[in-house]
């Protein structure tokens, strides 16, 4: 079992900037990849950002430039370091860990861009 945390949402005024962190704890798991969703109200969840153990990282068009994504193996830790943030970026970001046996998830957190 692998239990996934997540923290660094709120609210933040167009332009401005966040930085989401996920934990993942539990015993013999190895995530690969791990990555953020987001779902806004009455929409499905999409990919936003992606990082394999190995370093390699895939994004979302609609957040490519703006958005980072980075990882601490040791800590088994995600970020997603978000700037210039819109209004359209509001949505609930989950935090993911693929395994070899299923997918796991974070209990999201919001993030409102409102001014």
């Amino acid at each position: 079992q692998v239990q996934l945390v997540e923290a660094g949402g709120g609210l933040v005024q167009p332009g401005g900037s966040l930085r989401l962190s996920c934990a993942a704890s539990g015993t013999g798991f190895v995530c690969n990849p791990m990555g953020w969703y987001r779902q806004a109200p009455g929409k499905q969840r999409d990919l936003v950002a992606t990082i394999t153990r190995g370093g390699s990282v895939t994004y979302a068009d609609s957040v490519q430039g703006r958005f980072t994504i980075s990882a601490d193996n040791a800590k088994n830790t995600v970020y997603l370091h978000m700037n210039s943030l819109k209004p359209e970026d509001t949505a609930v970001y989950y935090c993911y860990c693929r395994r070899l046996i299923g997918t796991s998830w974070g209990q999201g957190t919001q993030v409102t861009v409102s001014s």
